[in-house]
C-alpha cells in the first residue's frame, strides 16, 4: 500500500472508531429516559434494565468478535469492516423505532454479533503497521477515538435530545451509515490475498480462540496480562458514576463534566503522548510506566476524601493509557500477517468478557463495603481491588517482556523494520 493510501487509510480506521464511541456517547444521556419510559419506571429502577443490555452487548461481542476476526483473515478486511459500520447503522435505527423494551434488546444483540469494528480496525492497523514503533503510534488511535468520542458524543447527544429521546439514536444511525457509504468509495484492502488462509471453526470460537493466545507462552502470558488491565479499569468504567453520586454527592451534570475531562485526557495521552514517549523509551517502559500511574490512579480514588481529588486524581490514572497501546503492540509483533484478524478478535474476546464480569465485581465490591455487612466501612475498595490487578498484570508480563528483551529486542525497543515473529 501506498504512503499517501496508507495514511489515508488509517484516518479513515480514525473517523471509523470514533463514530463507533461517538454513536455509544450519543445515546448514554437518553438511554436512562427511554428504558424509563418503556418500562413505565423511575431512573433508579431503569439503570438495572440498563445493566441488562451492556451485559447482552457484551456477551454478543464476546461470541462473535473471534468469528469476525477470523472471517476478516479469509476475506479481506474491507468488506468486514464495511459490514459492521451497516450493522450499526440498523441498530441504532432499531433503538430509534423500538416501542417496547425487548426491542433494546434486539438492537444490543445485532450490535453486537456485527461490531467487529474494534477487532477488524485492529487488525487493519496491524497489516498496514510496518515496525513496532508504528504499531504502537497506529494503536493509540484507538485510545485516542475512545476519549475524543466520548467528549463529543455526548455533547452531541444532548444537543439531540431537545429534539426528543428518540432522535440521539438517529443521529448515530446517520454517522454510522454515512461513514459506511464513505468507505465504500475510499477504503483500500489492507490484507493481500496471498495473506490470507482458510477460515477455521476451532479459532472462531470464543473459547477456542483463546487457545490461540495460549498456543505460544509468550501470547499466553501478555495476554492474561492484557485481560487483567482491562478487568481492573472496570473500578472506573462500571462504577465511577454510582461512587461519585454515593460519596461525593455528585449530580448528573457533574459526572457528565468528569466524563469529558476523561475524554480530553484520554485523547490527548492516546493521540500525543503515546506517540511522543513510546519512540523515546521503548514498549516495554511504556508497558511499566503505564502500569504504574493506572496503579497510582487506582489507589488515589479509593483515598479521595473530597470531590475536587476525583478530577485531581484523573491525571495520573490516564496518564496509565501508554501502557495497552504499547503491550497490544508487543503481542502484534509476535503473530504472523494472516493471523493478526483472529489475535485481535481473541482480545476482543477478552475485553468483552471484562465487561461481561467486571462490573458485577466491581459493583458487588463497592455494595459490600459501604454497606452494614462489611467488618470495616470503606467505599473505595473496588478501587484497590483494580489496583490489584493491575500489579498482577505487572507480575504477569514481567518474565514475559525480559524474555523478549533477550530474544526478540526489536519489538521491545521499538526498532525500525522489525517483522513480525512466529
Amino acid at each position: 500500500m501506498q504512503t499517501s493510501n496508507k495514511k489515508a487509510a488509517i484516518g479513515f480506521i480514525f473517523v471509523t472508531l470514533l463514530i463507533d464511541c461517538m454513536g455509544w456517547g450519543l445515546i448514554i444521556p437518553v438511554m436512562g429516559e427511554l428504558i424509563s419510559q418503556l418500562k413505565g419506571i423511575p431512573a433508579n429502577e431503569a439503570s438495572t434494565y440498563g445493566s441488562y443490555l451492556l451485559t447482552a452487548f457484551a456477551a454478543t461481542q464476546f461470541v462473535f468478535s473471534p468469528i469476525i476476526g477470523n472471517l476478516s483473515d479469509r476475506y479481506g478486511r474491507r468488506p468486514v469492516l464495511l459490514s459492521s459500520l451497516l450493522g450499526f447503522g440498523i441498530d441504532y435505527i432499531i433503538l430509534a423505532v423500538a416501542p417496547a423494551y425487548g426491542w433494546l434488546f434486539i438492537g444490543r444483540v445485532i450490535a453486537g454479533i456485527t461490531g467487529a469494528s474494534f477487532t477488524t480496525a485492529s487488525a487493519y492497523i496491524a497489516d498496514v503497521s510496518t515496525d513496532a514503533t508504528s504499531r504502537a503510534k497506529n494503536f493509540g488511535l484507538i485510545g485516542a477515538a475512545f476519549g475524543l468520542g466520548f467528549v463529543l458524543g455526548p455533547a452531541l447527544g444532548w444537543l439531540l435530545s431537545t429534539w426528543g429521546v428518540r432522535a440521539p439514536f438517529w443521529g448515530a444511525a446517520v454517522l454510522c451509515l454515512l461513514n459506511c457509504l464513505f468507505g465504500y468509495f475510499v477504503l483500500p484492502e489492507s490484507l493481500g490475498k496471498e495473506n490470507r488462509r482458510a477460515f477455521d471453526w476451532k479459532r472462531a470460537n470464543p473459547f477456542g480462540s483463546m487457545k490461540f493466545l495460549f498456543r505460544h507462552p509468550n501470547i499466553g502470558g501478555l495476554a492474561f496480562s492484557f485481560f487483567l488491565i482491562y478487568l481492573a479499569v472496570q473500578a472506573v468504567q462500571g462504577n465511577w458514576n454510582f461512587f461519585t453520586m454515593y460519596r461525593f454527592g455528585w449530580t448528573p451534570k457533574l459526572i457528565g463534566i468528569s466524563l469529558a475531562v476523561v475524554g480530553v485526557l484520554v485523547g490527548g495521552v492516546q493521540a500525543g503522548l503515546t506517540r511522543v514517549v513510546n519512540p523515546k523509551i521503548g514498549n516495554e517502559k511504556s508497558i511499566y510506566l503505564g502500569l504504574s500511574f493506572y496503579t497510582l490512579g487506582l489507589i488515589l480514588f479509593a483515598l479521595a476524601t473530597q470531590s475536587w481529588m476525583m478530577f485531581v486524581f484523573l491525571i495520573p490514572y490516564c496518564l496509565g493509557g501508554i501502557a495497552s497501546p504499547a503491550l497490544q503492540s508487543v503481542i502484534s509483533g509476535h503473530v504472523a500477517p494472516n493471523e493478526q484478524g483472529a489475535l485481535q478478535g481473541a482480545l476482543t474476546s477478552l475485553m468483552s468478557l471484562t465487561t461481561i464480569i467486571g462490573p458485577l465485581i466491581m459493583s458487588e465490591t463497592f455494595a459490600y463495603f459501604s454497606g452494614k455487612k462489611a467488618p470495616f466501612y470503606f467505599p473505595g475498595m473496588h478501587f484497590l481491588l483494580g489496583a490489584l490487578f493491575m500489579l498482577l498484570a505487572v507480575l504477569v508480563a514481567g518474565p514475559v517482556l525480559s524474555k523478549d528483551r533477550r530474544e526478540h529486542p526489536e519489538l521491545i525497543h521499538g526498532g525500525a523494520g522489525d517483522a513480525p515473529v512466529h
